[in-house]
């Protein structure tokens, strides 16, 4: 017997971020896969698609924004659903890896959760994530399957060098433990200097940092602080208030994931930071937005992903240019 059926691509998405994935399924040329998705009355999710997807290489998209462990729930469960429905490939995209700074154990008694959750995905039937600039490297082996990380500093470090190219720029990374990727930038942008702050972390209270210290020459340059994501903004706008009492021009945030909890926007309002640049990988609710705040889209990058999956293609050579 010969095989006529040709390979047959549908996405998916959960309700978190409806606006992104109805970008990247227009950017691929298609539309999202009709689905019923709602709570029963004591809070449990129920997911039903309207359409066949047997044989079909499924790309499922959810954003684990707040609440993180009900938008994680609807993923799991549309994954199995769609293994329980015949679909040939299942392929989850996470903009936003929900638990990844669960990454290692710092104290005895401690979990880790960016494991349990790899081993979640397993489970529930996905053979391959995608996600978008994870915390910490490791987590692409914590999934016995092929990962594919994707960056979003191509986005962010081109806007950065349209609009502030002209003047003396320093990438500046918050801690030492992300100097890396304050390297790539540095590269991006042309070889700029780079600077890093030292500081202490309160054990007991991880969103909170109590010490900084410029390590770098930054008197007189505007300032490209990068890091993965804005949660609280304490670490970020501490680490931008250092920069400007040592000297630098100004500062400019670039982060990829947006999540701004609780006192997020005021500090970023109140810092003294010229522009805030993230991306879409976590929608942002109309109180999260404010004049410094610029967003772009992260749909180009995680739909071309999926198009180089989907035909065998390369998805390194969206970033190094190599097969």
């Amino acid at each position: 017997m010969k095989r006529t059926t040709e390979k047959n691509l549908m996405v998916f998405s959960g309700r978190a971020h409806l606006d992104l994935a109805e970008e990247v399924a227009q950017q691929l040329g298609t539309g999202l896969v009709p689905t019923a998705a709602y709570e029963f009355a004591n809070s449990e999710i129920y997911v039903r698609y309207e359409e066949s997807v047997r044989g079909s290489d499924a790309f499922v998209i959810q954003c684990h924004t707040a609440p993180v462990n009900e938008w994680i729930m609807e993923h799991l469960i549309m994954v199995d659903a769609l293994k329980r429905a015949s679909a040939k490939r299942i392929t989850v995209v996470m903009p936003f890896y929900g638990y990844a700074r669960q990454d290692k154990k710092h104290r005895g008694r401690e979990p880790i959760s960016a494991r349990l959750m790899a081993d979640l995905f397993k489970t529930a039937g996905a053979d391959r994530l995608i996600s978008v600039d994870l915390h910490a490297d490791q987590i692409q082996g914590f999934f016995d399957g092929p990962v594919d990380h994707l960056m979003a500093l191509p986005i962010l470090a081109d806007y950065v060098k349209d609009k502030y190219g002209d003047q003396q720029l320093a990438v500046v990374s918050p801690d030492a433990g992300r100097i890396k990727v304050a390297e790539r930038w540095s590269a991006r942008l042309g070889g700029v200097p780079l600077a890093f702050i030292h500081k202490s972390r309160r054990t007991d209270r991880p969103n909170e940092t109590v010490a900084n210290r410029v390590v770098g020459d930054v008197e007189g340059r505007m300032c490209v602080l990068v890091d993965d994501m804005i949660d609280t903004a304490g670490t970020i706008t501490k680490a931008a208030e250092a920069l400007v009492a040592d000297g630098a021009a100004g500062v400019v945030i670039a982060a990829t994931h947006p999540i701004l909890s609780g006192p997020a926007v005021d500090r970023l309002k109140n810092s003294s930071a010229t522009e805030v640049v993230v991306t879409n990988t976590l929608p942002l609710s109309d109180e999260q937005r404010f004049d410094k705040l610029t967003c772009l889209s992260i749909a180009p990058l995680i739909s071309r992903a999926i198009k180089e999956v989907f035909e065998d293609g390369s998805v390194t050579s969206m970033f190094d240019g190599n097969a």
